[in-house]
């Protein structure tokens, strides 16, 4: 993984010779107060050669006023565009060469936008329709992009207008949200609808509260709104009627991705609600269900229950999202969280199914990158959580994708065919046992000598096909096969041969971080610490770096 404008020793290195799949730009890293600063992501899959709607929105609590701040910082240095493949070096960046296909499809797009913008009334370009002469920014998230406009404005409207086609949307709270419902008010001059891609109940809920032409115009398609919006609602766990193979269950949502979504708890509403709820599948049926298991565990009465009261008058789950994205081109993901609360508080745990998805694909080398929210540092008290994570959370967390990414590999690693103990002549003790017995029971489990337990004894019969990666240190001369101690394992932050920690080579990216507005180090810095530490402690293997605005992700 590569960061753009974040220190190498906290990003991690780019790995040499293989393209990152996912640009992910961070237009707002954190969870407030200040709200220009809240939670906002730009992804694309870098194959696309930022081809006209190949721009995902994930959340957009931040938007517009970013994408703005990033042209304001970048476009100064922008360079006329050639009208064929070229590479610009700069101190800060070497732009790769498209591909001549993707070179061409660019210079198309780039024509069909500006020739629509003065149509439909948009700014004058800085050179005609022909593209030879428009701007390609050479520093910056949107460096090797070919605008057509001399003003900052004209082509912060022009990015937004012609590369994003799609608002995946987590959850409907205003630091998620608010940046797309005010930015809809540009949306006139763009040649079809915006999407707003999210679970039924998200939905439901921006047709409620925001489209309502109370809180805000209805730029929706229905209801006999203004149609500059249309609406997508996601398939929990994914549609399988989309999709083949590996694809299965993911919908496209832009040029190059395709998403599929798990619905989280977000802590609970405060307000009791009597009947269903709108979200998707029996959410609040489950809800009700685990808040009676913890209440029987615990011997107490439900929350928002009293004697007689039934269990449809309880505190409905806040619902949120989790966005596994997939490149339509490589076949990688990334991962995605909105606001989600750890299982261990939860009434309503919804984690672990994800994470049971995650390892899959952890383990087949398809999955190398998290974003998830991280709030509040250890400081902060489970009863004031408000539906979020700390440090200590997170790290339980993926202390539960680790376990099921360790299962896997004891399922996939071929056991070793153990060789039967040669045959030694049996010499009498004064005791009366013989020493092959006293072999036999040192050679077990509980047994064991510290002499052998130092030694990697497994034999070297793993399948030809099995990965390097998985396969332990060389083994000893003899053809023997011991059992190893699970504590041995644990020291080696290996599983049956397995090198290197479970979660080795994941980046764990750290969004939605809460100001505290005080004196002293920087929340981030101090969560940051906090969850080096518990990976060290748990053998994790993970590598954490907090997300800052407008830089660059790639994974």
């Amino acid at each position: 993984m590569r960061v753009d404008g974040v220190d190498s020793a906290n990003a991690g290195a780019f790995p040499p010779l293989k393209p990152p799949a996912f640009q992910i730009i961070v237009l707002g890293s954190g969870g407030g107060p200040n709200e220009d600063n809240v939670t906002g992501l730009l992804v694309r899959s870098t194959a696309t050669n930022w081809a006209k709607g190949s721009v995902l929105a994930v959340d957009a609590g931040t938007h517009l006023a970013a994408v703005i701040k990033i042209f304001q910082d970048h476009l100064p240095e922008a360079v006329p565009a050639a009208p064929s493949d070229f590479t610009v070096s700069t101190s800060n960046r070497t732009v790769r060469p498209r591909a001549s296909s993707g070179a061409a499809q660019g210079s198309r797009s780039l024509r069909h936008a500006t020739s629509e913008l003065n149509n439909n009334g948009g700014s004058t370009p800085s050179q005609q329709v022909d593209g030879a002469s428009a701007q390609c920014l050479t520093t910056g998230p949107f460096a090797d992009l070919e605008v057509p406009f001399e003003s900052v404005k004209a082509n912060a409207a022009y990015f937004m207008r012609n590369l994003i086609s799609t608002y995946l949307i987590t959850h409907p709270h205003l630091d998620h949200i608010s940046g797309f419902a005010i930015n809809t008010a540009s949306f006139q001059h763009t040649s079809r609808p915006k999407r707003i891609a999210a679970l039924p109940s998200t939905i439901d809920a921006i047709k409620t509260h925001i489209f309502n032409d109370v809180i805000w115009p209805n730029m929706s398609d229905e209801d006999g709104g203004v149609g500059f919006v249309s609406y997508m609602r996601l398939v929990e766990g994914g549609n399988i009627q989309f999709g083949d193979g590996e694809s299965r269950g993911y919908i496209e949502v832009c040029d190059g991705l395709a998403v599929k979504c798990w619905s989280v708890s977000h802590g609970q509403c405060m307000r009791k609600h009597r009947g269903h709820g709108s979200g998707s599948g029996n959410t609040h049926e489950a809800f009700n269900e685990a808040a009676s298991r913890r209440a029987s565990q615990h011997a107490i009465s439900p929350i928002g229950t009293q004697a007689g009261q039934g269990y449809a008058d309880i505190m409905r789950p806040v619902e949120s999202s989790a966005f596994f994205l997939r490149d339509d081109h490589t076949g990688n993901e990334v991962l995605i969280f909105g606001d989600v609360e750890p299982d261990s508080v939860s009434l309503s745990p919804r984690n672990e199914q994800i994470w049971s998805d995650a390892a899959s694909k952890i383990t087949h080398g398809l999955l190398t990158g998290i974003l998830i929210e991280c709030s509040y540092d250890n400081s902060q008290s489970d009863e004031t959580l408000f539906g979020h994570l700390a440090p200590r959370h997170l790290i339980a967390e993926l202390k539960v994708l680790a376990e099921k990414v360790k299962t896997l590999h004891r399922a996939s690693t071929p056991t070793a065919v153990e060789t039967p103990l040669p045959q030694r002549k049996r010499k009498r003790l004064s005791n009366g046992l013989k020493i092959h017995e006293e072999m036999e029971t040192r050679t077990g489990r509980r047994g064991r000598t510290p002499s052998q337990t130092g030694r990697k004894t497994r034999r070297s019969t793993v399948s030809p096909a099995t990965p390097a990666s998985l396969v332990g240190e060389d083994f000893p001369a003899k053809d023997l096969s011991f059992d190893i101690p699970e504590s041995i394992n644990e020291t080696r932050g290996g599983e049956n041969g397995v090198r290197g920690a479970p979660l080795e080579g994941l980046q764990v990216i750290v969004i939605h971080v809460k100001e505290t507005l005080k004196d002293g180090p920087e929340p981030g810095e101090v969560i940051l610490t906090q969850l080096e530490q518990g990976a060290r402690e748990e053998g994790l293997g993970c590598s954490f770096s907090i997300s800052k605005a407008r830089t660059s992700i790639w994974l």
